[in-house]
């Protein structure tokens, strides 16, 4: 097993990284540029190494010597900047430093996913629809035709990465040139490389993911699926599991289909196996993604199996501390994702200093941030600032736990999306667990709260600040500022 880890992210996936570390008596070693030197990340490693180059976490060349330098003997990547990066993984094998993730030639058999699309539908398993090459931006005229015979709406998606990053959806012809344009920029950046294929759009749909993890000796569990239907563009602003959408029959089809397709493409480390579900509750396969993902930690709730220690373990060559049968999954987990994005401006971005914080406790929730009274929020980065995941016995009390939550938390300083989502959850479809993937942009269609809605939240914001901030300066009452009362207590000369 390692001894030193070097965790190559920031933010609350390089806290979450380091507490496992912790637990298993590994020591951690952070990284930081100038502007997260107080981040909670680099209080809590054993160690902390500066990057001082203008790509920062991005540079792969400057980790590298960050492992060199504390004897490092593995590398968690997280999830984004090099996580993905087969250039990475080749570097990490070349200095003699193990990557905790998939290995280099997996990595390298998912690079092209529209190869993968293919490899799994000739295997007999339903995948969404594709048009059957993939375009580079100088084939305009190619791709207008490709898009035509596929029908609208469709996705844009990069060939290296996945629904969210580098990934646009084009609902008709005008939006197709602007969709491309951004796919291709962001997954340049985000992936090395430009490259992306053409997907139909099932549209409302639900989005389910499997999580599979799987190790060198031939052992493969499947921890149960989740749901993130609830998106802002194609970011998941929510994630529960078990999905809700799911009966149990179609549940088992669905966890079978991913331990075979984990088998066909020969997966490992932690993956998760993604499917779409259709207004008919058909579900089909539509990507791979090879790293650990923001929303792990509902399955993690519902499981009680640590995604990032069966990674390490993995990674260091041991066997995975369960097995299939030995997996339990109990109750209901449901998980906000909240962002230092401005709801009620378009979710503009809004980095800044966090004056205040108050996380909630109790039974059934966790809080994974690095927010505390005084930090600040970066503006170059990732806007996920917290995820709160509350756990029930069963869907409702996951829900009152996650409301009550939601409503015990403040974030003061700089907007974020905590409002929003409290709202979502106190909104009928979602206490019904009627949503899909269209159901934010229907009922919040211009980014922003109803007036009324928006009124009424800040009516009760104004209130509970009021309430919390005049606790220490209590109004008296007349008869006691008269003071009257302190002369009756004084004896007599």
């Amino acid at each position: 097993m390692f001894k030193k880890i070097l965790i190559a992210n920031r933010g609350e996936i390089a806290v979450r990284i380091i507490r496992t570390c912790r637990d298993m008596g590994i020591a951690a070693v952070a990284l930081y540029e100038a502007d997260d030197l107080g981040s909670l990340h680099v209080r809590l490693a054993d160690e902390a190494v500066e990057l001082q180059t203008p790509r920062g976490y991005l540079d792969q060349d400057a980790v590298l010597a960050a492992a060199r330098q504390t004897g490092a003997q593995a590398i968690h990547p997280g999830y984004g900047f090099l996580a993905e990066r087969l250039d990475f993984i080749e570097a990490c094998a070349a200095a003699g430093v193990a990557f905790i993730g998939p290995p280099l030639m997996m990595m390298q058999a998912q690079q092209d996913k529209l190869a993968v699309l293919k490899r799994v539908r000739a295997a007999g398993f339903p995948t969404s629809d594709y048009a059957v090459q993939s375009f580079d931006l100088s084939e305009a005229e190619t791709v207008r035709a490709a898009a035509e015979q596929l029908g609208y709406p469709l996705v844009i998606k990069s060939c290296l990465g996945g629904r969210g990053r580098g990934a646009y959806t084009a609902r008709d012809p005008q939006q197709l040139d602007r969709a491309l344009r951004r796919a291709q920029a962001e997954a340049q950046l985000v992936y090395g490389s430009s490259r992306f294929y053409l997907e139909k759009l099932v549209s409302p749909a639900h989005l389910i993911g499997v999580q599979i993890i799987a190790d060198a000796h031939g052992q493969i569990i499947q921890l149960g699926e989740r749901e993130g239907s609830l998106i802002r563009g194609n970011q998941k602003m929510l994630e529960e599991a078990p999905a809700p959408c799911l009966q149990p029959d179609q549940r088992a089809r669905v966890w079978q289909a991913a331990l075979d397709i984990a088998r066909l493409l020969e997966l490992r480390s932690a993956v998760t196996v993604e499917f779409i579900v259709d207004e008919t509750r058909q579900f089909f396969f539509t990507e791979v993604k090879p790293r650990i993902q923001i929303e792990h930690p509902v399955t993690e709730m519902i499981s009680a199996v640590d995604i990032v220690r069966e990674q390490i373990r993995v990674a260091a060559g041991e066997r995975l501390s369960v097995t299939q049968a030995e997996v339990q999954l109990r109750g209901h987990a449901i998980s906000c994702r909240i962002t230092a994005e401005d709801p009620w401006h378009h979710y503009r971005p809004s980095p800044g200093t966090l004056r205040r914080v108050r996380l909630p406790s109790g039974p059934g929730l966790r809080i994974d941030t690095y927010a505390y009274s005084g930090c600040t929020v970066p503006a170059q980065y990732d806007p996920v600032v917290a995820k709160v995941i509350a756990w029930g016995t069963d869907r409702a009390e996951a829900v009152y736990r996650l409301r009550r939550a939601l409503g015990e938390m403040e974030l003061i300083g700089t907007a974020t999306s905590l409002p929003i989502h409290q709202v979502i959850v106190n909104h009928p479809d979602f206490l019904a667990a009627a949503y899909h993937t269209e159901s934010l942009r229907r009922e919040l269609p211009d980014d922003v709260l109803p007036k009324a809605e928006a009124r009424d939240l800040a009516v009760a914001a104004a209130i509970a600040y009021a309430r919390r901030n005049l606790a220490g300066q209590p109004t008296l009452p007349d008869r006691l500022r008269s003071g009257w009362h302190r002369s009756s207590r004084q004896l007599p000369g």
